[in-house]
């Protein structure tokens, strides 16, 4: 099946709105086996509108339109899709009664008449309802086209797809697809598909394909067979393969994060962490505590951007950090040990370095020193990070990480 994905919104040409909702789609059903050979995005004009929907009934076996299904005037995308495939509107009163609840329930929001146009949908359409928002969605077929209209918003759109579109997908094959995400982290992407390229190419069915993330890199193994069980089994050898070449890159299979998996760890194994930021300037304790359930684990943090509070709040001696410098091994080793101690954690993760875009005048920029402490060891990782200061940050962070899920899982910390 091919898809073509059509967000409908001035504000992202504008720049107003960055269109996350085409990336997340993207990924997910790259996860269904459905090929998104097109991204369109066009403003709020019902003409413009009009001719993107026709050039797409073309060329896709599947259009996903995101945006417009609110209740403005320039809400316009059931209207337009409904004109160019030939159906008429029609009202759905669950859908207005829903709304009229969700209104009732949400006092901060007052009820005006014009979100009734939200419960008006495409006749003869299968209604996907919102929980996540007010506007429902909804999924029809034309002629061998599937369209699928999804609300904009992200936290609804990224829901909406996951929990009422993806069934409605699976429901137009006979096949199922099933898929392993295999995160790695320590290996390049290039490497990583030079280690592959000839499996990949003879494979059809399961396949294996690189995507590369945000320092790290996922590998997608996906089958199609008659039923989940089967596809699974086919999934599982290739799995084991790439976790056989890779070894202890490989962090997790089906995990969201190295933060996520650290998190799962700590808990089963009862430790607790705490943090001593520098350069990322609690961007460790950031992430970690985004997740839901960090609490049960992490104690706490300390970011500790100049000498002397790195000195007055993990106890560091002065005269190391003078003669040793702010950006080094033994004072990522320090500042570990003291945030472990401050806190009684269990282990403890630290980072210091030069984030840019000015140097030491001893280390260049990008220079990253990260720690890890438990109640009788130190370790730390000396790392050259590039000159972005942004990534120079995050990769700090991931490295931090993946010193803690190594600990947690058995693994060498420091490899040779």
């Amino acid at each position: 099946m091919n898809c073509e994905i059509l967000c409908v919104g001035t504000e992202l040409l504008l720049g107003n709105t960055v269109n996350t909702d085409a990336a997340d789609l993207s990924d997910m059903l790259s996860g269904l086996g459905v090929n998104v050979f097109w991204h369109t995005v066009v403003g709020d004009n019902p003409a413009r509108l009009a001719e993107a929907v026709e050039i797409a009934k073309k060329r896709a076996d599947l259009i996903i339109t995101t945006g417009g299904l609110g209740p403005t005037y320039d809400d316009l995308t059931k209207n337009v899709l409904a004109e160019c495939f030939g159906r008429k509107m029609e009202y759905h009163p669950e859908e207005g009664e829903a709304l009229k609840a969700w209104f009732a329930k949400n006092a901060a929001n007052r009820f005006t008449q014009n979100n009734m146009q939200q419960a008006y949908l495409p006749e003869r359409c299968t209604v996907l309802h919102n929980d996540w928002g007010t506007a429902p969605g909804c999924a029809f077929e034309e002629g061998g086209v599937h369209v699928i209209m999804l609300p904009g918003p992200p936290n609804e759109c990224v829901p909406m797809f996951r929990y009422r579109a993806v069934p409605h997908i699976k429901s137009l094959s006979d096949e199922t697809i099933f898929s392993h995400q295999i995160r790695v982290f320590g290996i390049g992407e290039s490497a990583v598909e030079d280690r592959f390229r000839d499996k990949m190419e003879r494979m059809a069915n399961p396949t294996l394909a690189t995507y590369a993330k945000f320092g790290e890199v996922m590998l997608r193994v996906t089958a199609k067979a008659h039923t989940e069980a089967e596809a699974e089994a086919m999934c599982a050898p290739v799995v084991e393969m790439v976790r056989r070449e890779l070894g202890s890159a490989v962090y997790g299979v089906d995990v969201d994060s190295l933060e996520a998996l650290c998190l799962d760890l700590l808990k089963e194994k009862g430790l607790t962490f705490a943090t001593a930021e520098s350069l990322t300037g609690g961007l460790i304790g950031a992430r970690f505590t985004a997740l839901a359930g960090a609490s049960a684990v992490y104690k706490g943090g300390a970011v500790t951007y100049c000498n002397e509070v790195k000195a007055h709040m993990l106890g560091i001696d002065r005269d190391m950090i003078e003669s040793k410098g702010a950006v080094s091994y033994e004072t990522a080793a320090a500042m570990a040990k003291g945030a472990r101690l401050a806190v009684n954690a269990d282990l403890a993760l630290s980072a210091t370095g030069l984030a840019g875009p000015d140097g030491d005048g001893v280390h260049p920029v990008g220079t990253v020193f990260v720690g890890l402490a438990d109640r009788d060891n130190v370790w730390v990782r000396q790392l050259k990070l590039g000159t972005r200061r942004a990534r120079v940050r995050q990769l700090a962070a991931n490295h931090a990480f993946d010193m803690l899920r190594r600990y947690l899982q058995g693994l060498p910390i420091i490899e040779g």
